[in-house]
């Protein structure tokens, strides 16, 4: 297997900013559209855990636009083979002083393009990243 093709790390750091755009500014259709469209579909988030996309998609919905602002760091994209990736990066927020956040995505490449069938979002004290 190959690791971190350069294309495929291409497509995937494309999808993984996209992704951020769609974020910061509460693109709900567009961050939808990024997680797989299927029940084993999971995201832990800081306060929840979702498993399927329909629930994924209620989280979305109801979730204030409010302080999603933020600058990442240290992101790493690594892709095994041309099919399979992961994106893991820290951010910070203005509103969390003293505080890291730390996100994960596992993507697939299906026949519709790249989508994120696993994520974990936490956050830590920044003493501790």
């Amino acid at each position: 297997m190959q690791v971190d093709l350069p294309e495929v790390v291409a497509e995937v750091r494309e999808a993984f900013e996209r992704y951020e755009q769609a974020l910061v500014i509460n693109n709900v259709a567009a961050l939808d559209g990024f997680f797989r469209d299927d029940p084993r579909t999971i995201r832990y988030g800081i306060s929840e855990n979702l498993y399927g996309s329909a629930e994924i998609k209620a989280f979305r919905a109801a979730r204030s636009p409010a302080g999603l602002m933020r600058k990442v760091s240290r992101t790493m994209i690594t892709t095994y083979g041309h099919d399979f990736a992961v994106a893991s990066t820290l951010f910070h927020r203005e509103t969390a002083p003293g505080k890291v956040g730390r996100q994960m995505q596992t993507w697939v490449r299906f026949d519709d393009g790249w989508r994120v069938v696993a994520a974990h979002v936490s956050i830590i004290d920044a003493t501790k990243a």
